[in-house]
């Protein structure tokens, strides 16, 4: 099994760690973070997609969007590099939350800190679920993977996620089992409000392009 098919394995399925002390991200080159973020959408909608990037206090827009899609280099660890492109939807509920996020980050919030403001903002109407299902693009070949436990780093294979808020492993029937025979199963990831279910291409068997 790849790694790649390894960590999909592990990161679909294994529970939660004690999170550990945030770092600061390492702020990029204006030019060098549009073109990544960029990179998670398909050749068609990045001309015209908008785009964030993150500078030394935060998120800040480049870019807006002229066709409801919009881009960033997601953070949620500190040498985390997740591309993602979110259609209008994400943009209005998803997005606010990736932002806060990485502000948080950069503040040195730690992980503890940053997850109960997250869940505290579902809560109080800060941030908002999804209201109807959509698309997250992350097809970039440049994904990172942070584990927020140990802080090791692994490559992610490019992928698509779509919305869905509360739903559950169980719910979709991915079972460890399920996983180990079919590592291209799809999965939820960030299972709670903000969750969503990821489809991962079987790239080396002409699954995608």
């Amino acid at each position: 099994m790849s790694i790649a098919r390894r960590w999909l394995l592990a990161a679909a399925l294994a529970p939660t760690a004690a999170w550990a002390q945030a770092a600061p991200p390492a702020v990029l080159p204006r030019a060098q973070e549009m073109e990544l973020a960029l990179s998670a959408a398909p050749g068609h909608l990045r001309d015209a997609a908008g785009v964030w990037v993150m500078e030394t206090d935060g998120y800040v827009e480049a870019r807006p969007s002229a066709n409801g899609f919009t881009c960033i280099v997601n953070r949620d660890a500190p040498k985390a590099i997740k591309p993602t492109c979110y259609d209008a939807e994400g943009t209005a509920t998803i997005l606010p939350k990736v932002v806060q996020v990485g502000k948080m980050l950069l503040e040195g919030k730690t992980y503890a800190e940053i997850d109960r403001i997250v869940e505290e903002g579902f809560r109080d109407g800060t941030f908002v679920s999804p209201k109807r299902p959509g698309v997250a693009y992350m097809l970039s070949s440049k994904i990172v993977n942070q584990n927020r436990a140990t802080g090791a780093t692994s490559g992610f294979p490019p992928h698509v996620m779509f919305y869905a808020p509360n739903l559950t492993n169980a719910d979709i029937g991915t079972t460890p089992a399920g996983m180990k025979a079919n590592p291209f199963l799809p999965f939820i990831a960030y299972q709670g409000p903000h969750g969503f279910m990821v489809v991962v291409p079987d790239w080396n068997t002409g699954g995608g392009s």
